[in-house]
């Protein structure tokens, strides 16, 4: 799930599937309505509500009851946002803040629509937007690493913790452990350290 950043681009086309975030679709009609009071936005921000409202009471669901749900309930409503974001297009001025969402909007979208084929699929990314959204607030005291090579390190320090952490694990007690076992790891058994396969010690 990424945005429409072009250097995804040869992935999709090497075959991997590509989803859209709806939460990044609706961020431009937000900050549209935010800057103009637009009405086109605060009615695009509605309709996109609606999917999140189907969301949430899919939620607790099997991901096979979800997407039967989705198909059932998402599916009309996401095809009425693109029916009405058709016809609302020739009417919109081309260079105005509305016209871009639409565009942005309209460009993502078999991608954006593609969560309501697979009730295993994200609406959004916003859990791993969430997660990284520290090291992004930080990017600048993080200017000076030392050199590019440290600064890879942090990188990929910072993306394990993130991991443990996505996975259920307190960052520091699983560090601390697999600091203390690694030395004595055998190199074929390195995998069972990661964070999504990790299991402390009893």
């Amino acid at each position: 799930m990424v945005d429409d950043y072009v250097g995804y681009k040869a992935m999709f086309a090497a075959g991997m599937t590509e989803l859209g975030c709806w939460a990044h679709a609706r961020r431009k009609f937000v900050d549209q309505h935010k800057a103009s009071g637009s009405p086109i936005a605060r009615e695009a921000i509605e309709r996109i509500a609606v999917l999140y409202r189907i969301e949430a009471e899919a939620k607790a669901m099997t991901v096979e009851d979800r997407r039967e749900y989705r198909q059932r309930h998402a599916m009309p409503a996401i095809r009425a946002i693109k029916a009405w974001l058709d016809e609302l297009r020739p009417q919109v001025a081309g260079n105005s803040g509305t016209a871009h969402a639409i565009d942005y909007t309209l460009r993502r979208w078999p991608a954006l629509a593609r969560y309501a084929d697979d009730g295993a699929y994200p609406i959004d990314n916003n859990p791993i937007e969430n997660a990284i959204r520290p090291i992004a607030l930080g990017r600048k005291n993080w200017l000076f690493a030392g050199s590019e090579t440290a600064g890879k390190r942090a990188a990929a320090i910072m993306s394990l913790l993130a991991t443990a952490k996505a996975n259920g694990h307190e960052p520091q007690a699983w560090l601390t452990d697999v600091l203390t076992r690694l030395p004595t790891t055998l190199d074929r058994d390195i995998g069972t350290l990661l964070p999504h396969s990790w299991q402390p010690i009893a």
